[in-house]
């Protein structure tokens, strides 16, 4: 517990730095991290763990030349990494940065690094010109990512590689689905125009704010007129293109973005699984809030036993588990949680998932396997193995979308059961 105001700058230092130092621990911000500070001061604070999260290897640089050794106390190490961040963003306001950084060093081990973290922010602020310049040199630290990332993009995208890790420390676009059973895509942008709020239109339903706001900013989100989803995540729903009165299966579907977007689309007889039924519980939410229904389940979709009727589908969403190598931008924990190793096991759980989801696809229908991930292993690599050991598959599409300034990393195949 904290005494610190929770609106001070203090407050959201010390509130980032536990969850920074939580990350580093091995706890996922999907875990709810953020949602166990106060609703008032939690926009300050998840800028603060998101800005230092994507600045991974950065900080640690600095503290290498700023400390004799390491520092073995992680909520400190945290604090300080916090606010470099916060010195780098907002130097205008250095003084009360390293003013505040202190203050909430009281608050940890009774106060004993309070010295410590005043003088290294310090020394960082009349460093930091000499730090910069050398930070420029060093390849990694400047890039933000682990050095095996780096490798793996290198060898798989040699001419992209540098804008795709640009694309990952970079703040993620903010893109709006208009629910076109409850509004017209251009009728909902009017309104957004009319409230001095301005944006572009993209494809059928989509709209790319000009800059991100919070929900609550936008009208009609209560009342079930957009969600919120990146325009490369919208792709899957016109990919997959399911006729009415289809059946359809979601196999890992929550938060449910997707199984909205397809339900928006069509009239579907669309079951949705997910293995927790708190994830459950957020389709649930998703879905009343939009004015949709399908039938959901808590069910690992690997384990057909525990789930399915014998009964099979003419189209499956496959968006399956893995490293998020695409969206890490918006999950800059990733970069601290994954290890090289988890390509490898991410790929085993994929292939088990595809082979067991094929067997409900009826002959004639379609399967769409999609991942938010740059890594081959999960994408084209995996799907060429697939199609070795399938002979009844046939791959109608592909594409692999890199992250740029307009949407995140996506990969999706499109498979078709030869009747």
């Amino acid at each position: 517990m904290s005494t610190l105001p929770l609106n001070s700058l203090a407050f959201a230092l010390l509130s980032a730095a536990r969850i920074d130092a939580a990350v580093f621990a091995g706890q996922s911000l999907a875990d709810g991290l953020l949602t166990r500070v106060d609703p008032a001061a939690r926009p300050a604070v998840q800028d603060l763990v998101y800005g230092s999260l994507r600045s991974y290897g950065k900080g640690d640089f600095f503290l290498a030349r700023l400390l004799s050794k390491p520092l073995e106390v992680s909520e400190v190490r945290a604090l300080l990494l916090v606010a470099f961040y916060r010195l780098e963003t907002r130097p205008d306001a250095a003084h009360t940065v390293v003013d505040q950084a202190v203050v909430a060093a009281g608050e940890l081990v009774e106060g004993r690094f309070k010295g410590l973290v005043n003088g290294v922010l310090r020394n960082f602020l009349r460093q930091q010109e000499a730090l910069l310049a050398e930070l420029s040199q060093n390849e990694l630290a400047l890039s933000q990512h682990p050095d095996w990332w780096l490798a793996e993009l290198q060898a798989a995208y040699p001419e992209a590689w540098k804008s795709i890790v640009a694309a990952g420390n970079s703040a993620p676009p903010m893109a709006l689905r208009v629910n076109l059973r409850r509004s017209g895509r251009d009728e909902y942008q009017a309104r957004l125009t009319a409230e001095g709020i301005v944006s572009q239109a993209l494809g059928e339903a989509g709209l790319a704010l000009a800059k991100p706001l919070p929900v609550e900013r936008l009208p009609g989100f209560a009342d079930g007129l957009f969600s919120v989803q990146d325009p490369g995540a919208q792709r899957a729903a016109s990919l997959l293109s399911p006729a009415p009165g289809s059946r359809v299966l979601d196999a890992c579907a929550a938060p449910g973005g997707k199984t909205a977007h397809l339900l928006e689309q069509a009239e579907l007889d669309l079951l949705a699984l997910d293995l927790k039924a708190s994830r459950c519980r957020r389709i649930e939410e998703n879905l009343a809030r939009l004015g949709l229904s399908a039938t959901i389940q808590v069910a690992d979709c690997i384990k057909l036993n525990t789930w399915w009727n014998n009964e099979l589908f003419d189209a499956v969403l496959a968006d399956v588990p893995c490293t998020a190598s695409g969206v890490v931008r918006r999950n800059p924990d990733a970069k601290w949680l994954r290890r090289e190793a988890d390509i490898a096991s991410f790929a085993a759980t994929q292939s088990r998932i595809l082979d067991v989801l094929w067997r409900v696809v009826r002959p004639g229908g379609k399967l769409l396997y999609v991942t938010c991930s740059v890594f081959p292993a999960e994408n084209k690599g995996q799907i060429g193995r697939f199609l070795s050991r399938q002979p009844k598959a046939r791959c109608r599409h592909e594409e692999q979308l890199l992250p740029t300034a307009e949407h995140d990393g996506f990969y999706y195949c499109l498979l078709e059961k030869i009747d």
